[in-house]
């Protein structure tokens, strides 16, 4: 019989690997959120072996489903952005609650996790600023490269010094351990001079 967290994360995952966009890991086409969800817990447990179970329960659901919400159902502004990245969080939170409440975690058990997906009190909630951390740690670590080679320079220089200000002294710590290429390095002390 499983606990009710190994089947909270086996149906985050069940969700996240109906996801139809894919990536290749290790020579093989995967499910693009599974992917990234995995990779997420991954960082985490590195990052934070103690992790609650409502953080690590956060961290495998932050992008739960998140292809139901395209990016180009918005406009493409600033304020558009905004406004999808808000909407994400609320569906992410409601489908976990619901995963949450069918597997019987108690009301303020969903309610944390819920919090912390949607990432508030950054900077002032531990849990809320460790999640902020591993997802910059995910984008440094597994997709920062292949973003650098579409972008311009001052539009990276720009990524680093907006996701550098999001993450704690700690979290920036870690960032400088990830084997990063010479030139996406570079980069990074480019932009942190």
């Amino acid at each position: 019989m499983s606990t009710k967290f190994e089947q909270a994360i086996a149906l985050i995952d069940e969700k996240n690997a109906q996801d139809l966009n894919r990536e290749i890991d290790n020579g093989k086409s995967v499910p693009k959120e599974l992917l990234y969800s995995q990779r997420m817990t991954a960082c985490l447990l590195d990052y934070m072996p103690t992790a609650s179970e409502a953080l690590q329960i956060a961290v495998r659901a932050q992008h739960i489903c998140r292809w139901e919400i395209p990016r180009k159902a918005y406009p493409m502004t600033k304020a558009g952005y905004m406004n999808w990245r808000n909407d994400l969080k609320k569906m992410h939170a409601s489908l976990t609650a619901e995963i949450l409440e069918s597997v019987g975690y108690d009301d303020d058990f969903i309610a944390r996790v819920k919090f912390i997906i949607s990432k508030k009190a950054l900077k002032k909630d531990p849990d809320s600023q460790t999640l902020e951390d591993v997802v910059c740690l995910v984008f440094l670590q597994y997709y920062f490269e292949d973003f650098a080679k579409k972008h311009e320079i001052d539009r990276l220089i720009d990524i680093v010094q907006k996701t550098w200000r999001k993450m704690s002294d700690a979290g920036h710590k870690k960032a400088m351990t990830i084997p990063f290429s010479e030139s996406i390095l570079n980069l990074i002390k480019e932009a942190l001079a």
